[in-house]
Order: C-alpha cells, then sequence, then structure tokens
C-alpha cells in the first residue's frame, strides 16, 4: 500500500516546522518542494524528504507531483507560506485535492486589489492610492495628507512597510523601495495609506468561523515590527461583535471562506478598519497562542481540511495567551544571550524560543526578520499571564557590540 503523504510548497521560519510535525500526527509523511530547502533548517534537523524545484513554475509542480503520486498517495498539498498559497490552489484543482480558489488567493494577496474590493462592499478601510514612480509616491501622499503608511502593494511580514511622518522619511522610504534595495517579484507597484490610528487587533478564521481575537503592540514607529500579542483580547461584547462582523464581511467581499484567514485590524474613531487581510494563518506566535487560550490546534485542523478529513474547532477551555516578542534596540554582533533557561522555568511559561545565537551579525530591516526570539505564556486571567510573561522576559538579557566604525 502507497504511503500516505502531504506535500508541502515552500516553508516558514515559524509555521514552517509546526505543520511537518502536525501531519506526522496526522500519520502523513511530509514531503518538501522548494527552491532552496536548505534556508528551512527544520528540514534537515527532522529527516524531512526535500526537493529543489522551482516553486515560481507551475508545470515544473504539477510534473513533479506527478512523478511522486506514481510512488505514493498524495492525501494533500498545502503550504504556510502566503506568496505560494494561490499555487497550492492551482494544484490542489489540477490533481482534484481539496483546496483554497486560486482566484480569489490571488487578488487578496495584491494588496491594492484588495482595498479596492474591500471598498466596493463598503468595509471600513483607510484612505488609498496606487503609485509606480517618486513622482506619484510624492503626489498620492499629498492628496492623502502626512502621515501615510507606504509599502509594496505585493509582500507579507511587513516587510519594506514603513511609516512616513514627513517629506524627508517619504523620500527616503520611496528611495529606498524603488532604488533598488528593495527585491520586487514584478514591477514597483508601491501602495500609499492613510495611517489608521488607534488600539491593535487580530482575528483568526478557519473556513467561516471565527476562532479567536486578539490584541498586540508593536515595537515604536516608523516600522511595524510585533512586540507582544495576546488573546484572546480585552473587548465588550459590542466591540467583539463589531469586529467579528467586518471580519465575515471581509471573505465574503474577497471570495474567501475556505481554510484559514488572518485580519489585522485598528480601531479608531470609526471602529474597527482593516489594515489587511492575509489568506493564510497568522504567523508565529498566535497559532500557538490560540492552541494555548482555547485548546485548537489550528495547523493540524487546516490539515485535516486539506487531506478531506472532517475538523474539529471546538474551545477544550478558555485561557488568556500572550507572547513577547525579542527585538534588539541596535546593529552589531551578539556577544552573549542569557537567562532563557531560567525564563522557561518560570511556571506558566509554555515556550521560549531563540532564533540567534551569539556571534550572529544584527541588522535590523524594520520587519518580523528582526525578531531575535519570543516568549509565551498562559494562565486562566489575563492579569496573571502578564504577570509570568513579564517576570520570564525579566530573566533574558542579551548585549550587542556595534560594528566596527570605517577605519576602525
Amino acid at each position: 500500500m502507497a504511503r500516505r503523504v502531504l506535500i508541502l510548497v515552500e516553508g516558514t521560519r515559524g509555521n514552517g516546522l509546526p505543520y511537518v510535525e502536525a501531519a506526522y500526527r496526522l500519520g502523513l509523511n511530509p514531503i518538501s518542494l522548494s527552491a532552496d530547502p536548505a534556508q528551512y533548517n527544520y528540514l534537515a534537523a527532522e529527516n524531512i524528504e526535500a526537493i529543489r524545484i522551482d516553486t515560481n513554475n507551475l508545470d515544473a509542480l504539477i510534473h513533479e507531483c506527478s512523478r511522486l503520486r506514481s510512488t505514493y498517495d498524495i492525501a494533500g498539498i498545502t503550504s504556510a507560506k502566503e506568496s505560494f498559497y494561490a499555487t497550492v490552489g492551482k494544484l490542489c484543482r489540477h490533481f482534484d485535492l481539496p483546496g483554497p480558489n486560486p482566484e480569489s488567493i490571488e487578488q487578496c494577496c495584491d494588496k491594492f486589489t484588495q482595498r479596492q474590493l474591500l471598498a466596493e462592499a463598503g468595509i471600513p478601510i483607510p484612505a488609498y492610492r496606487l503609485a509606480a514612480n517618486a513622482t506619484e509616491v510624492e503626489s498620492c501622499a499629498a492628496d492623502i495628507g502626512l502621515p501615510v503608511i507606504v509599502k509594496p502593494a505585493l509582500g507579507s511580514g511587513s516587510i519594506g512597510v514603513r511609516l512616513c511622518r514627513d517629506v524627508e522619511e517619504l523620500a527616503d522610504h520611496t528611495t529606498y523601495l524603488l532604488g533598488g534595495q528593495h527585491k520586487w517579484p514584478s514591477s514597483p507597484r508601491v501602495l500609499i495609506e492613510e495611517f489608521a490610528q488607534g488600539p491593535y487587533y487580530w482575528a483568526d478564521i478557519m473556513g467561516d468561523q471565527i476562532i479567536g481575537i486578539g490584541s498586540g503592540e508593536d515595537v515604536p514607529p516608523p516600522h511595524f515590527v510585533g512586540g507582544e500579542c495576546t488573546i484572546p483580547a480585552q473587548l465588550t461584547d459590542d466591540e467583539h461583535d463589531r469586529i467579528a462582523d467586518v471580519s465575515l464581511s471581509c471573505l465574503r467581499a474577497l471570495g474567501l471562506g475556505w481554510g484559514p484567514t488572518g485580519i489585522e485590524f485598528r480601531w479608531t474613531k470609526r471602529g474597527p478598519v482593516v489594515i489587511e487581510v492575509n489568506p493564510r494563518l497568522h504567523g508565529t506566535p498566535a497559532p500557538q497562542l490560540i492552541q494555548l487560550a482555547y485548546g485548537i490546534d489550528l495547523i493540524t485542523e487546516h490539515i485535516k481540511l486539506a487531506i478531506g478529513d472532517e475538523w474539529d474547532l471546538r474551545r477544550r477551555h478558555s485561557h488568556t495567551a500572550a507572547a513577547r516578542i525579542l527585538v534588539p534596540d541596535r546593529d552589531g554582533t551578539l556577544d552573549w544571550i542569557d537567562g532563557y533557561s531560567q525564563a522557561a522555568a518560570v511556571p506558566g511559561v509554555a515556550e521560549v524560543k531563540l532564533y540567534v545565537g551569539p556571534k550572529t551579525p544584527i541588522v535590523r530591516q524594520g520587519d518580523y526578520r528582526d525578531w531575535i526570539g519570543h516568549v509565551i505564556a498562559a494562565s486562566p486571567s489575563s492579569a496573571r499571564t502578564e504577570a509570568i510573561l513579564q517576570q520570564a522576559v525579566d530573566l533574558i538579557g542579551w548585549s550587542i557590540i556595534p560594528f566596527p566604525t570605517p577605519g576602525e
């Protein structure tokens, strides 16, 4: 009898390994298809079969999956990476497997198209414009009024996203995006948005079921690097219902509703304003927080959906779970980092994870790649969870030696 396998197209630093582990728990053998398998350390560490292939070439992927199907029983195809999720939908359609609608995923991943569809549906979003060159960026920003958010129309992980508070910052970031430093998958298209100010919230959805609504804090602008996130958010019933209603309206407007969706909001004077809709699970640490808070393993349930099994989204309990992201405050060489073992031993701490070790060069880029680790805690109460988290984080310290200046 042929082995049942789960095809994983590319991976991620945060959710890649959990998808592999969940596949094993479901009795599946994961096989990774990647343009560069070496970028995912967990593949070699877990001895995962990895095939090097151009994952931007749909025909090559179809050919490879056809070859694998001659040996294995392909139970499902999926990905933890947003930029390949439309490709997954096309592969699933070709091989008659359960999967997302690729057209819906593509229009959602294009942030300008997403904005247009949300606006047409009357969903509250920031004012926005699209630009292709520096002159248009300047004109669009003037139309909206500074400060503005400037970001690529395609992308994730806050890469290339910046708050521009004055004309100098606007010019600097435009030069960064259009001057050759930012890598564009296609022709440059820059989105300029009104700076929606207010508390940050996020919702994770499976199908058309809202699993949970959390809150978060970024490190100080101009960049949007996650600092802390908590679930459930401290909301009134009315506030929860308003975010839930807008979330479901987003699904309808974008043609989503199969599998996972993550939505981000700012609560402004207008109420919940949609900042972004992502046709995937939120990345680490959101899935871990939801499992700790409610006992729901969203990654496992996503795989069940992808292989045609029945999922189970029932809550087992209701706790408060929170994570603090460890973010450096300067560039340089990480000399030492310590205290993580003591932090992990604090009662109520669920996970302490470091992404880097001593002697690692630290070059901040203003996005998720700046993270050097995280701490996750959970308890039955929000106050207790916050106290546990703070106690653990206070035990962790590090030192960064500045890079030598030219001539030293």
